[in-house]
């Protein structure tokens, strides 16, 4: 998967299914997608934040894109966040893991996207080892479905996970020609507390740590079915 901050639950669910999960970071960038930007809880509504960026677009690589490089959007963020969840019950812990993520060092968005799920899956006590397709596999010139099964191959993999977006994109039946195991992730329905509001799915992981217990979560993350 491209590396996306703050990512949804599915994201986490993905990474809880799998022992091996790949930051796919040396691909085009995506417009207007989830890799800088998410949604968290204001006023019972969604509300958009988004990471600032450098010269971003969709002819430059992941890991080839600047944050910006001034604290002030990082202040920000940090008092939209007090603005949103200040009265939740986990805003104390979750606020300190949103703070090693924005002051990491971090320079490029790949890194603060990765970084946010790693210091997440960390806090939910996830097993899952974490790769950079950037960095492993020496694969470029391959292009979509044939990459990805080539990475597969490297890591003398036996069964592939990839998310129920991808029903159009991938075909489980070159996979399993090659020995593999494929599957689609789907989602079921998840519905927890947000302080007795009207329920609003598919926020950032940030609202679901912000109102849930550790066990919770982890229970949650079970909530999927493989097709």
């Amino acid at each position: 998967m491209q590396p996306y901050i703050f990512p949804y639950i599915g994201y986490f669910q993905l990474i809880s299914a799998v022992d091996k999960f790949i930051f796919y970071d040396d691909v085009n960038f995506i417009n207007r997608g989830w890799i800088n930007r998410n949604n968290i809880l204001i006023n019972n509504k969604a509300h958009l934040f988004t990471i600032p960026l450098v010269d971003a677009g969709q002819n430059r690589k992941i890991n080839d894109i600047a944050v910006v490089a001034d604290e002030s959007w990082k202040k920000k963020f940090l008092k939209t966040m007090e603005h949103a969840y200040r009265k939740a019950p986990h805003y104390e812990e979750v606020v300190i893991l949103a703070r090693n993520v924005l002051f990491s060092g971090a320079t490029h968005i790949h890194q603060f996207a990765k970084h946010s799920n790693v210091i997440v899956a960390q806090y939910l006590d996830l097993k899952t080892e974490f790769l950079n397709s950037s960095s492993n596999y020496n694969n470029n010139h391959l292009k979509g479905q044939e990459r990805i099964l080539d990475i597969c191959l490297k890591e003398q993999a036996n069964h592939y996970i990839n998310p129920i977006g991808g029903v159009e994109i991938y075909s489980p039946q070159i996979f399993e020609q090659k020995g593999l195991k494929f599957n689609f992730l789907k989602t079921s329905a998840i519905e927890y507390s947000q302080n007795n509001n009207e329920f609003i799915p598919n926020l950032s992981i940030i609202d679901v740590l912000m109102f849930n217990e550790k066990d919770k979560i982890k229970s949650i993350l079970q909530r999927f079915e493989l097709v």
